[in-house]
């Protein structure tokens, strides 16, 4: 559930009517929620409250985008609301893992905050393994899209302007009976789950999905957040999209780079 934060503005902050919201899924690389950083850092969002669930693995740190010495300290934990009205944005940013068998209360329990907060639309930023790519995937651009019908009337025109590539289904039996495809995303954590159940809600999402190998993802995060700026157009576009995003101050620890003083 949503719990607001004073900072945030309290009962003014869980107001997201006609909001659109981002969600990373926990997929394969952390691209998803690499890329859900760049959005609240280049943007400056501001944190208006938390996520409270029991389906994530409990964490705390400090401020993973702070600015200065003063902000530092603050302190975080595994799920964050962030939200800018100027753009009718709000950011739900998750950095923990899930817990066995949470996945389906925990879309459940996000799921019916989209209803309560009357959010327009969920776009789900995910990412997928590679190497399992069937032979149609292989080809062209490794960056995806999936709409649910309701949203699909909506935008479905755009992406066909935009020339994006959608998620192919693959066989269910391959080599057996490729007559029947389905819907397959492995590495993406609740990506199909969450994106079913909002088919079967009539909720408007988006699911925006890079395929990508472990490893140093940060160039996945880039082609995700600027896959979704093509749509969105959160920052102004240029040839050089990637310079104008702000790496957080958090990505400094990303290789183990010690921790940071001010945490103790």
């Amino acid at each position: 559930m949503f719990v607001p934060c004073e900072r945030g503005g309290g009962a003014a902050s869980s107001d997201f009517k006609g909001f659109t919201l981002l969600v990373p899924a926990v997929s394969v690389g952390n691209v998803g929620q690499l890329a859900i950083d760049l959005v609240i850092s280049t943007l400056n969002m501001t944190k208006v409250g938390y996520f409270y669930t029991d389906c994530l693995v409990p964490m705390v740190g400090n401020n993973p985008y702070a600015t200065a010495e003063e902000n530092s300290v603050e302190l975080s934990i595994n799920a964050e609301v962030y939200s800018l009205p100027s753009k009718k944005l709000v950011v739900l940013q998750i950095r923990s893992p899930f817990i066995k068998n949470k996945y389906r209360p925990f879309c459940q329990a996000l799921l019916s905050w989209v209803k309560s907060s009357k959010c327009a639309r969920v776009i789900l930023l995910s990412s997928s393994h590679a190497y399992q790519r069937d032979d149609e995937q292989l080809l062209g651009t490794p960056l995806r899209y999936l709409l649910t019908p309701d949203l699909e009337k909506a935008v479905g025109g755009l992406m066909q302007e935009l020339k994006w590539k959608e998620m192919e289904k693959v066989a269910a039996y391959p080599g057996i009976n490729d007559s029947e495809k389905v819907l397959h995303i492995p590495g993406g954590g609740i990506t199909k789950l969450l994106f079913t159940e909002s088919c079967s809600k009539g909720i408007q999402m988006a699911v925006l999905l890079k395929f990508c190998s472990e490893g140093d993802n940060i160039p996945d995060a880039f082609a995700l957040v600027n896959y979704l700026n093509e749509w969105l157009q959160l920052i102004k576009s240029e040839v050089n999209t990637s310079s104008q995003w702000k790496i957080p101050s958090s990505w400094r620890l990303l290789f183990g780079n010690g921790l940071p003083p001010a945490l103790f």
